[in-house]
């Protein structure tokens, strides 16, 4: 454990089975594991419930948080999303769990990871590459780029392909980054497939930046790219933005408790809305309603 570091754990309130249609709900599992509510359509980003991010038990960034909510008091899951294959974002035993849970989850998959999943146990998966669009019964998911790698040995290195998501349902939109540098594309992800009213950004994992900074965002670069989305429908109302990424694993250099103040300072500075920045505790949910 992490000396002094006494994370926010908050419980969960989450609209049981569904959300009704005028209604988006986010809730903050841990890392980059969130419930996404777009009314009806229930929605799981990177599940991850494991103890470790890692191939083994035993070795591996262990969780500082234990998960706020139990893998079995989710509601029924529409739609899963996949950013990558790392072990803190693709987790073996969660999604064996999740599959014989939900057999009929579709689970959206980049390039080259719709083999892994099946054998793990899930029935119906689709790979996409960037750009790339598909459709559900009830959503339009489409996958995105995103500026960061693969692997899960020291042998496949890039073998698979790593991207964002967004998704559309009930005519709420959302945008899950996944796990990203900055990168030119966040103007144009929202042009195409926006106005957002949700972006989850990741903020951790940054330090050192010479070797930090082509993988992963620090908080500076997720409020600047909230700004190039939220230019790209200036007229449009601003999208709330969640900062997943930090907190739950120990992986790089930065004290663990330091990405939400450091979000919280570049917000201030460049004078977002105050009510836009949807800075959760673990298990935490916020809502919005449609107006009017």
């Amino acid at each position: 454990m992490v000396p002094d570091y006494d994370p926010p754990v908050a419980a969960s309130d989450f609209a049981a089975p569904r959300a009704g249609p005028a209604t988006l709900t986010a809730t903050w599992v841990g890392h980059a594991t969130a419930l996404l509510q777009l009314g009806s359509v229930n929605v799981l980003t990177d599940p991850q419930w494991s103890d470790r991010a890692s191939p083994v038990p035993w070795a591996g960034p262990a969780r500082l948080v234990a998960p706020p909510l139990a893998l079995e008091s989710l509601p029924p899951i529409d739609v899963v999303l996949i950013s990558h294959n790392h072990y803190d974002h693709l987790d073996r035993g969660t999604v064996r769990r999740l599959a014989r849970r939900e057999p009929d989850a579709e689970w959206f998959v980049p390039l080259g990871l719709g083999g892994l999943l099946s054998r793990w146990g899930v029935r119906r998966v689709r790979e996409a590459d960037w750009w790339e669009t598909a459709h559900t019964p009830d959503a339009e998911v489409s996958c995105v780029p995103a500026r960061h790698f693969s692997a899960r040995t020291p042998w496949d290195r890039a073998r698979t392909l790593w991207a964002g998501w967004t998704i559309a349902a009930n005519g709420w939109r959302v945008y899950f980054a996944g796990d990203t540098a900055y990168h030119p594309e966040f103007g144009a992800i929202a042009a195409r497939f926006g106005p957002f009213d949700l972006a989850l950004l990741p903020v951790g994992a940054y330090e050192p930046r010479w070797f930090m900074g082509s993988v992963h965002m620090n908080p500076e670069d997720a409020v600047a790219a909230y700004a190039d989305m939220r230019a790209a429908h200036a007229a449009a109302p601003p999208p709330a933005m969640v900062p997943i990424h930090w907190g739950t694993f120990r992986l790089t250099d930065e004290p663990v408790d330091e990405a939400p103040a450091r979000t919280r300072a570049a917000w201030g500075e460049v004078r977002h809305p105050a009510d836009a920045l949807w800075l959760l505790a673990h298990g935490q949910t916020r809502r919005r309603g449609r107006p009017g």
